[in-house]
């Protein structure tokens, strides 16, 4: 007995199989697309906001005139606490750059235990309630955009960044 007539059958079911796994694949990476470093605010004026934590207050227009580094972040967020050491050097490397960091964090004392404890000297402001993440339509930590002197959103940076790139700061000083 040959398995000849059995053949064709086996034929058609890899090739569905194999458009399957195809469209599975670029169904998983499709929402990455969506997230890349030029998201659809680029060249858009910047969500003005201000945040309040009783301690601190930012106003993101009160900085127009500088370039603006703003970046969301949390102390229980391991890419966050990953970069901070080179945003810290950033921060004190290109002191006309403003850099404003603001936290989601929901517990006041971790907040200030980890500002202590890391020497954050930079502007940075605890959001709980993520009003400024909201109007950027940031959900993943960190996320960074860079904003320009008139106020323009002209990147996004998505997770850990290394802030002492020569390429990083090259850009930077080129806005």
């Amino acid at each position: 007995m040959t398995l000849r007539p059995f053949a064709p059958y086996y034929r058609d079911v890899r090739l569905p199989r194999f458009l399957s796994l195809a469209l599975l694949v670029l169904l998983a990476l499709a929402p990455g697309c969506d997230r890349g470093a030029h998201p659809a605010q680029t060249g858009q004026v910047a969500p003005d906001f201000t945040v309040s934590d009783g301690s601190t207050t930012v106003h993101l227009a009160s900085y127009r005139g500088q370039v603006v580094l703003l970046n969301f972040w949390a102390t229980w967020c391991a890419p966050c606490i990953e970069e901070m050491p080179s945003l810290l050097a950033l921060h004190h490397d290109q002191p006309s750059l403003a850099v404003l960091a603001v936290s989601i964090d929901e517990d006041p004392d971790a907040y200030s235990r980890f500002i202590v404890r890391r020497h954050v000297d930079l502007i940075t402001v605890r959001d709980p309630g993520q009003r400024a993440a909201q109007l950027y339509h940031s959900e993943m930590w960190p996320e960074t955009y860079v904003i320009d002197r008139q106020g323009v959103i002209r990147r996004k940076f998505i997770g850990a960044q290394d802030w002492s790139s020569p390429e990083i700061r090259a850009y930077l000083k080129s806005l």
